[in-house]
């Protein structure tokens, strides 16, 4: 077998994503180290590289295991989270998110791609120019909107405004269907089908990959918002989780806020996320690529 050659280009290669993967990785494993180490302690020695103080606390009172005296103990604020109903708000609103966003932009791109109307191209160049909109110039005019409508501290407040339009989504999609062989629905509107069941019954199945990209891209933004939820929520019923850990920012009696308990409930919010793209990662890529299913 033969084996590549070593030459100072390929080391320098090596050594710059070494580099890179070092950069990369390095900030997970500070808030792991924070994680597992006691707040007073971190005080003493807060340029360790290794967890000061090893203690589980962090996640016990993230996990509301411990009670408030053991966490002053270590150097927490006391306070605690009930974790399954941020995780249950989460869930809700990225689910809820993401099945409407890319529902509506689906049906978007196939107009844009497959239909033939006055106009089509004018409206598809807005539908680009809005991509160069910074998305927080959009955030006042939707929380007047939704606070007229009434909808604050509600799902359907958080979730609507960003429900029925996405630029990126509907240009990713388009892009995809143009590259789609349209013979197969010719035939079945010759046949006698509509559009709708030619849209349901033979494009989204070839698009099932750029779909499922756009739906785990679109979870992993949704779980990970923070602002928009912000600006719209303050009823603890609705605030996704991370809201939630906010909590851990609190100062204790005694201490500085509680970093460990922090960095130990973004883990947990994290771990999800994290499995969730462990898992689909490879589609992922194929899909950007456009390499999936043609």
């Amino acid at each position: 077998m033969r084996t590549a050659r070593l030459t100072p280009g390929r080391v320098a290669a090596w050594l710059y994503l070494g580099v890179i993967l070092l950069i990369t990785v390095f900030p997970f494993y500070w808030i792991l180290r924070t994680a597992l180490s006691d707040n007073y302690a971190l005080m003493a020695d807060p340029a360790s590289m290794l967890p000061v103080g090893f203690t589980w606390g962090a996640f016990e009172r993230v996990l509301g295991v411990a009670t408030a005296e053991e966490a002053i103990a270590q150097g927490g604020s006391g306070a605690s989270i009930e974790l399954g109903r941020y995780l249950l708000n989460s869930v809700i609103y990225a689910t809820a998110s993401t099945a409407l966003i890319v529902f509506f932009s689906t049906i978007a791109a196939y107009a844009f791609a497959r239909l033939q109307w006055r106009g089509r191209d004018a409206v598809f160049s807005l539908f680009l120019a809005a991509l160069m909109v910074p998305g927080i110039l959009t955030l006042l005019p939707n929380f007047v909107l939704i606070k007229e409508l009434g909808l604050l501290n509600t799902f359907p407040g958080m979730i609507l405004p960003g429900a029925l339009f996405s630029a990126f989504n509907i240009f990713f999609l388009r892009q995809f269907m143009l590259g789609l062989s349209a013979e197969t629905e010719e035939a079945a509107l010759i046949d006698g089908a509509g559009r709708l069941r030619v849209l349901f019954r033979i494009t989204l199945p070839m698009t099932s990959g750029p779909i499922t990209t756009l739906s785990i891209l679109g979870f992993i933004g949704m779980w990970n918002d923070y602002f928009w939820p912000l600006l719209t929520t303050t009823d603890e019923t609705v605030q996704p989780l991370t809201l939630a850990l906010a909590v851990f920012k609190q100062s204790s009696p005694q201490s500085q806020p509680d970093w460990a308990g922090l960095m130990a409930a973004t883990l947990v919010a994290a771990l999800p996320m994290l499995l969730l793209f462990t898992v689909f990662g490879k589609r992922i890529v194929n899909s950007i690529g456009f390499s999936g299913i043609k």
